[in-house]
Parts: structure tokens; C-alpha cells; sequence
């Protein structure tokens, strides 16, 4: 059985008379990677600095490997790992110099520990170079090594991907992934990237206007909402007449209709009726951000 490792409860949170959040609540396991998404302004930020000790709690609660972040911040705080935008890195000091002033400021932090991060983030080939001279990914990984030195099992990563190359995002998510896996991590990412959310991900929390809409795996938010179905048939003609579903017709023999599965015998039923020769009906895959879009009535990640 996973151990509760984050939890969110009942969160409330105004800043003047604007209320950011609204009885926000969310439950992160070991060795799950959630994805926090929602439209600017929705409040992800503000959730991962009440997470982390850096506001004040208005009602409701923080609880990290069962302490309280209000009444045993430091007990809370102990296994926790954050990068909140841009790592903070000393771009005139080596890789190694920047993790050396990082492990300073804890007892327990051995060479050995360093030299097995380094290792992890795939750095020990560049750790003596100036971080001057990395490159964007290098000093993400950089940062997320900062992060784990301590050995925390709470890892959170507010934009991680932001102005990374493919290669570069491919090489955070990998690295993540081990994290996850083999260090039994739990880790929080809020993020605008739906589609590396998508491959990173297992699970996903979706938060409009300062209130949670969803917490759940991946696949079932995006098996929740309507399918796409592409269906080839003789002429798309008169498809308009004869369905009364939304309908894009692609051209003379494809058009795509947004329905449920269980309504597919039903359309199969009235073309046949019309004389509709059917070829091929294809589900088209539904993306993340397709299912966002659905989820928040069409409010865009900008």
C-alpha cells in the first residue's frame, strides 16, 4: 500500500477581498507524479506556496508525512524538496560548488550523497564546469539535484519544462520518472505544458477560479469526456440532415461527430436507415488538453 505522503485539505485562501481559493483539497502518494494544471490566475501558485509554509492558511490544512505545516512546520518541512520558477544557482561557481553550498546548510549530507545526486541527474560528466556554461536543461537538472540532496520524498516543481528545448524536457522527465520510481518520490508539478503533462503525469488535478474540478488519473479524466470519432462513409452529403450531433465534415467521404460510445449503434442505425454506406469509424484519441478544455467550459492554459 502507497504511503499518504501530501494532503491538502478544505484550503482557503484571500488576499484582500479576492478569494483565491476556495476549499481546495488534494492527496499526493509515494511514486505518483501529479500534474496541477489550470488557466492563469486559477490559483496553482498560491496552492504551492501554502503547501510550502510561504503564505498563511486563512481555513484548512497542510499535512506533509503526517505533520501539520502550521503547527510542526520544521518536522513538515524536513523531507521536502521545491523548485518554485527558476532554480536558484550561482552561474560563476562549478555544478559541484553550487551542490557544496546546498549540503552546507545540512548535517547529514555526505560527498558520497553529492557525487550519487550528480550521478542521478546525469551532471557527472559537467559537475566541474561553471554553470555559466550550461545549458538551460543542465542547469534544471542542476536545480532538481539542489532539490534532493537532502533526500526528500516530496518533490515540487512549479513550470519545471518553462523555455527547456525537447531535449531538454526529455531529459527532466526521464530523470523525474526515475525519481519517481526508484527513489519512491512523490512528485508535484504545476505546469502550462498539457502535453508533457500528459507523458509525465499519472495523475492530474484540475483547478478553475481557485476550486478543485477533479483530482484523478489521467486516462479516466480523458475517458470521462466525449469521444471524437472519425467515421468514413460514401458521401457526407446530407450527414447534417440525418444526425442531429455535432458534426465537422472533413471532406467529401470523412466527417468527425463528438458523441459517447454508447451512442455509436445508434448513428450506425440511422445511416444504414439512409441508405449510408459506412466504411470505417475510428476513435480518435483524445489529448489532455482536449479534456482540460472540456473540464474548464474551454478556458485555455495561456
Amino acid at each position: 500500500m502507497q504511503n499518504l505522503v501530501l494532503s491538502c485539505k478544505n484550503l482557503h485562501k484571500k488576499l484582500g477581498k479576492k478569494q483565491i481559493l476556495k476549499d481546495v483539497s488534494v492527496e499526493l502518494y509515494e511514486g505518483d507524479i501529479l500534474g496541477f494544471i489550470g488557466p492563469n490566475g486559477a490559483g496553482k501558485t498560491t496552492t504551492i506556496k501554502l503547501i510550502l509554509g510561504l503564505q498563511g492558511i486563512d481555513s484548512g490544512e497542510v499535512v506533509i508525512n503526517g505533520y501539520n505545516i502550521q503547527k510542526d512546520f520544521t518536522k513538515a518541512i524536513k523531507k521536502v524538496g521545491a523548485i518554485i520558477e527558476n532554480p536558484d544557482l550561482y552561474m560563476y561557481l562549478t555544478g559541484y560548488q553550487n551542490l557544496k553550498l546546498v549540503a552546507n546548510m545540512y548535517k547529514e549530507i555526505t560527498k558520497d550523497r553529492i557525487d550519487e545526486v550528480v550521478k542521478l541527474v546525469k551532471l557527472d560528466k559537467r559537475i566541474n564546469d561553471k554553470v555559466s556554461k550550461y545549458s538551460l536543461g543542465m542547469r534544471q537538472r542542476l536545480g532538481v539535484a539542489q532539490a534532493i540532496l537532502h533526500k526528500p520524498n516530496l518533490l515540487i516543481l512549479d513550470e519545471p519544462t518553462n523555455g527547456l528545448d525537447p531535449e531538454g524536457i526529455k531529459e527532466l522527465r526521464d530523470l523525474l520518472k526515475d525519481l519517481a520510481k526508484k527513489e519512491k518520490m512523490a512528485i508535484f508539478i504545476s505546469s502550462h505544458n498539457l502535453a508533457e503533462i500528459e507523458t509525465l503525469c499519472n495523475k492530474v488535478c484540475i483547478i478553475k477560479s481557485g476550486e478543485v474540478i477533479e483530482t484523478t488519473d489521467i486516462s479516466k479524466v480523458k475517458s470521462e469526456v466525449q469521444s471524437h470519432y472519425e467515421i468514413t462513409v460514401d458521401s457526407t452529403e446530407r450527414i447534417i440532415d440525418y444526425l442531429s450531433y455535432p458534426i465537422d465534415i472533413e471532406d467529401n467521404e470523412k466527417f468527425i461527430i463528438d458523441v459517447s460510445k454508447e451512442r455509436i449503434p445508434e448513428i450506425v442505425k440511422v445511416l444504414v436507415k439512409h441508405e449510408v454506406k459506412i466504411y470505417e469509424i475510428h476513435k480518435i484519441e483524445m489529448s489532455l488538453e482536449d479534456a482540460f478544455l472540456k473540464k474548464t467550459g474551454g478556458n485555455t492554459i495561456d
